[in-house]
């Protein structure tokens, strides 16, 4: 099914789930007439609207949904670039749900700088480990693996996470855009073995009330999951290893609790370091919530943390 939306072109730019319900609002009840409905809006269609092999696929593989009259795709497409990206339907209510919203944009955008710095160091030809942690969709790792290449690497790209669909997706989705990945379905590190010359995460970071896999990041407003995890990467990185890791951050009075607990991390590590605000401001809508009272903004931030040559960790 990919394959074939693909080959007809198709790009959407996935939204944050405000602005994708306004839309949806604007747009009324009309049935969808295009790709961009049926995959990027998730409107519900008439048969009539797909080709008939793209409908007959969409039925084989059982990603049609009946509303009334109407079909419904229970999958949505999101691109990067070149690449498609199978995510879930709208709303993404279910606990195994897989996201791809604005984060991804941001967090690829983040890696493809950060990366574009670090390659020029290294010799063309040179093999690179990848990791991505909590993968989701895939996109990451792609971007990733797409970069690379770019620069004249090679690289092996393994995919983890801890929701089997998510899996699911990210080898559709590696194996349409022709990125070889080997599948590793765990608690982060503890699925997988041995050191990476590269790691990268986008791991959940707020503290939502349904506790889904996608969005809920633990304890301490959601910064406990990320936490955990940057610190045992940073213990999984080969000598002159890179982390690459993009989160948000929950404010609080002009402070940034997430960077405080992660410098003496870094320190005992003897990394060499760089953070910055990526957008100052995400998911306004939380403030709102009790837990969030006391906070001042929610931050997306990234930090790249580089292992030196002479320490295997």
């Amino acid at each position: 099914m990919l394959r074939l939306v693909a080959d007809r072109g198709y790009r959407f730019t996935a939204v944050t789930p405000l602005t994708h319900q306004r839309v949806k609002d604007k747009r009324g009840a009309d049935p969808g007439q295009t790709l961009r409905d049926v995959f990027g809006w998730n409107t519900p269609f008439s048969a009539r609207a797909l080709p008939p092999a793209l409908f007959s696929e969409m039925a084989r593989a059982g990603l049609l949904q009946q509303v009334g009259s109407l079909w419904r795709s229970t999958l949505r497409i999101a691109s990067i670039d070149d690449d498609l990206f199978l995510h879930s339907a709208y709303p993404t209510v279910g606990a195994d749900a897989v996201f791809f919203g604005p984060d991804t944009y941001r967090f690829a955008r983040f890696m493809k700088q950060a990366l574009g710095q670090r390659v020029a160091s290294m010799r063309r030809g040179t093999l690179v480990r990848v990791l991505d942690i909590g993968c989701g969709s895939g996109a990451g790792g792609i971007v990733v693996s797409r970069a690379l290449a770019a620069a004249g690497m090679t690289s092996t790209l393994t995919m983890n996470d801890i929701n089997p669909a998510a899996l699911a997706l990210t080898a559709a989705n590696a194996e349409v855009a022709g990125v070889a990945v080997t599948l590793a379905l765990g608690d982060a590190l503890s699925a997988v073995e041995g050191n990476f010359d590269l790691i990268v995460c986008n791991p959940p970071y707020l503290d939502d009330e349904g506790q889904r896999s996608y969005r809920h990041g633990g304890a301490n407003l959601g910064r406990a999951l990320g936490l955990r995890i940057a610190a045992a990467a940073l213990q999984r990185l080969a000598p002159g290893g890179q982390l690459l890791f993009y989160t948000g951050v929950a404010m609080v009075d002009g402070e940034d609790p997430f960077l405080a607990e992660m410098v003496p991390l870094l320190t005992a590590a003897r990394c060499d370091w760089r953070y910055e605000e990526i957008d100052p401001d995400v998911f306004g809508e939380e403030i709102e919530r009790p837990i969030y009272a006391h906070i001042d903004r929610v931050a997306a931030v990234g930090l790249v943390a580089t292992c030196p040559f002479e320490q295997a960790n």
